[in-house]
């Protein structure tokens, strides 16, 4: 019985398609065919036409009050009250606003010679009164035998109706795009998650609160520049196709350069080629760029996803920190309006101190284990075995230490938090602390459970460079697929000299998550990869 339903309901979906292709097909055919129209003039967005229309009511009634019906029947109520609707609109229509105004029609209600439309755009929606003697009989008939997810221009002069409501008388309706698909039902939205990020232009028309996620991350990204530019920052561009994808740990996808007959990698990182520029006297340098990895998806994990890195010549990891917590201040007042932030119903103050814990505080305060008194890598994998945490025999103590923070400290941290001074085996790329060679100046900034960046001081000593390259290629050769190999370019470029110099890394794609309180990165993704169908 399902499946015959089912059937049917293919069937008649199939009949309506086919009515809305006659309809197209009439029109051609009457010399009225919608595709040949090229531009139209737009004037205002709906929520102009509403904020205009409210300042001038304003202005024109200002001390007007709402007339007094008390003690009348309801009929003399109700003409007092149209009395008054009629005066108001007299004196607003004698300072008519005229706009030009086009979007898509996502309702519709026809009432002989007069209907009103709900006509959607970038901004929002507005009602839409279209009356026959308004534009015309055979405009009025053309209109009757439309489409909801048509697109129409309509010029006219704003208007609040008796029941309260802004909208647009319209003088003329124009007919700019057919659309010969039928939108999912209003009322019940397009909630299939699947079909939702597979055809995203659809999410977006039925679901006003995607449209402003992405309106959002957007402006995130416009104010990153703003602020960074600011403090005297030059935005680059580097490769995307590398021999050589290192400045993480990851694996890359790989695929092959014809022209050169070379095998070739999408790169992982925007690190190594940033500092060759910090190298080349460029002081002040960041990417934002796509970056690929050869990884599974979950709700924060995306294979293609969007990547900030900055790095700034003569400071350090403080320096990081510093331009880190400003940033996100400025991030949270810009686009979320406030310092304190909701997510799933979660109060984050941003507006706060960020908190500063090393790697190895923050395992004591949440295990009881200080890894100060580990005194060799057996007695790590020891502990591990006590704690029931995974590890691989390749692993030494400063590898276990991570596994513990992983394992047990992530989770609490909720607050804006600064885990600072990671061991050097985790840390390929950064500068040893210099009272405590064994780790690295190094943070990572965690919200939400969230690692929301990973920040250096830059190791630029290229003795201990090559030295760590080859700890990684031995991590390689024993298994570890996410090891980095040595870059021969940018250890050269290291033989010339960098300076001092401090560098961070940003997840966009969980910033916006976190600013606009997604549940997953695919929310925040306006096409993310998904399995072929």
């Amino acid at each position: 019985m399902a499946e015959q339903n089912n059937e049917n309901r293919n069937e008649d979906l199939g009949e309506l398609l086919k009515i809305r292709r006659q309809k197209l097909a009439d029109l051609q055919a009457a010399g009225k065919d919608p595709f040949r129209i090229t531009k139209y003039d737009q004037t205002h967005h709906t929520d102009e036409v509403k904020k205009l229309y409210t300042e001038l009511e304003g202005k024109l009634l200002a001390g007007r009050t709402a007339p007094d019906t008390e003690g009348l029947d309801e009929a003399a109520a109700r003409e007092v009250k149209k009395n008054d609707y009629n005066e108001r609109r007299a004196i607003m229509d004698a300072q008519p606003i005229e706009v030009s105004i086009a979007g898509r029609m996502m309702f519709k209600r026809v009432m002989g010679k007069a209907s009103f439309i709900n006509l959607q755009d970038l901004k929002g929606s507005i009602q839409v009164y279209v009356a026959r003697d308004a534009i015309g009989e055979e405009s009025y008939a053309d209109f009757k035998k439309s489409d909801i997810g048509d697109i129409y221009g309509v010029k006219g002069y704003a208007f609040r109706t008796m029941t309260g409501e802004i909208s647009v008388h319209a003088s003329e309706l124009i007919l700019l795009s057919k659309s010969l698909q039928i939108l999912p039902e209003k009322f019940h939205g397009m909630t299939n998650t699947d079909m939702r990020y597979r055809q995203r232009y659809t999410d977006l028309i039925m679901n006003p609160e995607v449209k402003d996620t992405f309106v959002k991350r957007s402006k995130m990204i416009s104010c990153i520049r703003s602020f960074l530019s600011g403090r005297g920052f030059m935005e680059v561009e580097t490769p995307m196709l590398v021999a050589n994808a290192g400045g993480a740990a990851a694996r890359p996808f790989e695929t092959h350069y014809n022209s050169l007959d070379e095998d070739v990698k999408l790169r992982i990182s925007l690190e190594l080629y940033l500092k060759r520029l910090i190298v080349g006297g460029l002081e002040r340098v960041f990417e934002i760029g796509r970056v690929f990895r050869n990884e599974g998806c979950d709700t924060r994990h995306n294979p293609e996803f969007t990547l900030m890195e900055l790095y700034q010549a003569y400071t350090d990891y403080y320096g990081m920190m510093e331009l880190t917590e400003s940033m996100f201040r400025y991030l949270a007042k810009e686009v979320c309006g406030s310092e304190k932030i909701s997510y799933n119903g979660t109060e984050i103050d941003l507006g706060k101190p960020f908190a500063r814990l090393t790697m190895i505080d923050a395992v004591k305060q949440y295990t009881g284990i200080d890894f100060d008194q580990v005194a060799s890598d057996e007695e790590a994998k020891a502990l591990a075995k006590e704690r029931h945490v995974e590890y691989e025999e390749r692993h030494t103590k400063g590898d276990i230490l991570n596994l513990f923070f992983d394992t047990f400290v992530e989770e609490h941290l909720v607050q804006p938090t600064f885990i600072m001074d990671h061991p050097v085996e985790i840390s390929p790329l950064t500068k040893r602390k210099p009272d405590k060679p064994g780790y690295v100046e190094r943070f990572e900034l965690y919200i939400n459970t969230w690692e929301m960046c990973n920040a250096y001081s830059e190791l630029n000593d290229p003795i201990d460079q090559r030295e760590r390259f080859k700890a990684q290629e031995k991590a390689l050769a024993a298994g570890d697929e996410e090891a980095n190999t040595t870059d021969e370019d940018f250890m050269n470029a290291l033989e010339i000299g960098m300076p001092p110099t401090g560098g961070i890394g940003y997840g966009l794609d969980r910033l916006a998550m976190l600013l606009t309180d997604s549940a997953a990165i695919r929310d925040v993704l306006l096409f993310p990869t998904l399995k072929s169908l």
